[in-house]
């Protein structure tokens, strides 16, 4: 079923408010992961138009690239490592206004300036996390972390 996306103005909250029954929408009644991750990027990224939007999932003792939207990206994170294999291993969300500063900071691109990852957890373990960069120094803050959460919360394994 094609969906057309309705792009809201206005603060970051209200922007969230007018995207997330759409995105719970997309992926209600849809069983599949990969198409359900695909469409919560690609309506991220639509409406704030950040650099990359998508998802690593936990594969054995690795993140593997999944479902994404922006330029190629790194396909395969350890544990521990970077922003996205720290918030795996912190089982946190991690919010980095400026990436240049975080140790051990994975360059996937040198455009990216600040990122926020979710980790996506179910029944206490971390089955993913949803990464979000823009090509802008600290563009996210609480509000992000508050609606990305839920976003997260919705995804099924």
């Amino acid at each position: 079923m094609a969906e057309d996306l309705a792009i809201a103005k206005g603060s970051k909250t209200a922007q969230y408010e007018a995207l997330l029954p759409q995105i719970k929408a997309l992926i209600t009644g849809e069983p599949d992961l990969v198409a359900n991750l695909a469409n919560i990027a690609g309506a991220l990224r639509e409406q704030f138009n950040w650099f990359w939007v998508g998802f690593y999932l936990v594969k054995e003792d690795e993140l593997v690239l999944g479902p994404f939207q922006g330029p190629v990206a790194c396909t395969r994170i350890r544990k521990g490592k970077g922003v996205c294999g720290s918030s795996w291993a912190q089982a946190q969300t991690l919010i980095v206004p400026d990436v240049e500063k975080f140790p051990g900071h994975i360059a996937c691109s040198s455009l990216s300036r600040s990122e926020i990852v979710v980790p996506i957890i179910r029944n206490g373990t971390v089955m993913g996390v949803l990464d979000v960069d823009s090509a802008d120094l600290d563009t996210f803050d609480e509000v992000d972390r508050r609606f990305l959460e839920e976003v997260a919360g919705w995804i099924e394994f």
